[in-house]
């Protein structure tokens, strides 16, 4: 990221080496540094500039000197290369010193070792970007395709988040003018050091983006890594408090005072910037069937949806609720030219203590429910992308916006599990029960191969279940299911809550029959029949003895038992 190639001031450069060398004595300089000189062009005030100093065998290990050059101050941090190099590799020292690499600087020694150092040091802090992200996006992150742009501005924004007088620095190195400039030299260090994290097989690029493996995914989803990060960070920000606020506490009134002014009278520049530095999730993209949304991505779900349907300002939008305890679900409809258009909008709430402390107090001991509403969400979108690639039916998800948690999905036209479930036991037609007895059997074929992917649902009412107009059967409601997650489960939701959706007084043979159509269908299709077996296990019937009568409990309870004696 050096800049040497471009003027410089030199009367500044010479009279800093001449320092510099005054400092070493006898000692080899490894190398020298100075922060990018922008500052002195943009700004006829009083500025700080560093300079980083790197001696071979430096006595004392650190020291910091602050002179002043021409009015401007200058803060120069003198390190042993030791020390230094061990801040680059393992951030030694919280990146305090290293950190000036990961912005614009000047050469004024040796540029070919600092370009490898700084190559280096990014590399490790793209690595850590990555584990961060598996982290904190657990079921997601596979699915995310991440720009080059993301690790600088993270790695700005890091910094800023963890010492804020740093944003200062940035405005002036943001200007119009010069950023575009100073963007393109600092992310060559970053495509380079991806370049060497993509033949260690930790990412890999597609198109112009980045994607993390499953291979390096795995490798870091432990315990030991969450410390690691969380220690680091509390690490750099000891050090960069304690390294950079203190030499410069002694000119900033002066320094402020100058400042500060500018700083009004670009008030608008400086609230775009700031913003730019604070969206480091612009650069982070999740797939959508419209294609890629970014992750800053924001909007009321009237605006959205005009830009889903491709509706023009005039044309009238309705929104209504159509239900949701723990969410709130909207229909929003428009008509174009005599055409209704629909698509649903789902709002992924945090639950309250006073929402879910009841759910899970009736599923203690057998179902953990994720509760906030970032993680559901996550969860929607990445089971639902993941069962449409490999060809179930569900309702596409058309928008994103994970700072508001708002999903945009098609409407789904068909007909609920529930109600066929309610025509087998009021039918009076055998040939029609016959032909709802099939639909049955096919939903137990279909939970079964999602299931043999490693898939579980979390959620598996009937309600959740359309049929659709062309008798596909369609899969919905995603925000609790997971990756290997209770397959046993599945199956005991969906028969005890079949049995539920019954009609009062209803026979418990038609109990029987409908449990018995939908395990057939899943065992045949590969589901394990232990699976079926152990939802009659009391672990699972307690939870669902509640609300379904216990006659059809013991009904659908004995099928399951009996799982793997049956002919299909």
């Amino acid at each position: 990221m050096s800049k040497q190639e471009e003027p410089v001031n030199r009367k500044l450069a010479r009279w800093v080496l001449s320092f510099c060398r005054s400092i070493a004595g006898s000692s080899p300089i490894t190398a020298a540094c100075m922060g990018d000189t922008c500052e002195l062009q943009l700004l006829e005030k009083k500025t700080t500039l560093e300079v980083l100093l790197i001696i071979r065998g430096f006595q004392p290990r650190l020291i910091s000197y602050l002179k002043t050059w021409e009015g401007k101050n200058i803060v120069i941090v003198v390190v042993d290369e030791w020390v230094f190099e061990r801040d680059v590799d393992r951030g030694f020292l919280g990146e305090a010193l290293a950190g000036l690499l990961i912005f614009p600087y000047t050469a004024l020694t040796n540029p070919d070792y600092l370009h490898a150092q700084e190559v280096k040091l990014k590399k490790r802090l793209i690595s850590e970007m990555l584990q961060n992200l598996v982290l904190e996006f657990p079921t997601m992150h596979l699915d995310m395709s991440i720009k080059p742009e993301y690790f600088m501005y993270e790695a700005i924004m890091s910094r800023v988040r963890l010492f804020p007088p740093l944003i200062y620095g940035f405005l002036f190195l943001s200007q119009e003018r010069t950023w575009k400039t100073s963007e393109k030299t600092i992310l060559q260090g970053y495509l380079k050091a991806l370049k060497l994290l993509e033949k260690e097989k930790a990412i890999i690029f597609s198109d112009e983006y980045v994607k993390i493996t499953e291979e390096f995914a795995d490798k870091i989803r432990s315990r030991k890594f969450q410390f690691t990060s969380l220690f680091r960070s509390a690490q750099r920000a000891l050090f960069l408090s304690t390294l950079r606020i203190v030499p410069r506490m002694l000119d900033s009134f002066s320094q402020n005072r100058d400042v500060y002014p500018l700083f009004r009278r670009t008030r608008n520049l400086e609230s775009g910037i700031i913003e730019q530095f604070e969206a480091p999730q612009k650069y982070l993209f999740v797939p959508t069937a419209r294609g890629l949304v970014s992750l800053a991505e924001r909007g009321n779900i009237k605006t959205v949806s005009r830009k889903v349907l491709s509706l023009g300002n005039d044309v009238p939008v309705e929104i209504s609720e159509t239900g949701g305890v723990l969410n709130d679900v909207y229909l929003v409809r428009a008509r174009v030219d005599g055409e209704e258009k629909k698509i649903v909008a789902k709002r992924f709430k945090d639950w309250s203590s006073f929402k879910w402390f009841p759910l899970t107090l009736w599923t203690v001991g057998t179902r953990a429910f994720a509760v906030s509403g970032k993680a559901r969400l996550e969860r929607e979108c990445t089971i639902n992308q993941f069962l449409g690639e490999k060809g179930f039916h569900i309702p596409r998800i058309l928008h994103v916006s994970h700072r508001d948690r708002l999903v945009f999905m098609e409407y789904v036209e068909g007909e609920n599990l529930s109600k066929i479930i309610k025509k087998i036991a009021t039918s009076k037609s055998a040939g029609e029960k016959r032909k709802h007895l099939r639909v049955l059997r096919r939903v137990g074929r279909k939970l079964a191969k999602v299931h043999r992917l490693g898939i579980a649902l979390g959620d598996t009412k009937p309600q959740n279940i359309v049929i659709g107009k062309h008798g596909e059967i369609v899969l919905m409601d995603f925000e609790q299911a997971s990756r290997g997650g209770d397959a046993v489960w599945d199956v005991a939701e969906f028969l005890y809550y079949m049995g539920h959706d019954l009609p009062p007084l209803t026979n418990a043979h038609v109990a029987e029959i409908i449990a018995d159509e939908f395990v057939k269908g899943y065992v045949e299709a590969g589901g394990k029949s232990e699976t079926v077996m152990k939802a009659s296990t009391p672990k699972y019937t307690k939870v669902f003895s509640v609300f379904t009568p216990p006659l059809i409990m013991l009904t659908i309870s004995n099928v399951c038992k009996k799982a793997d004696k049956l002919k299909v």
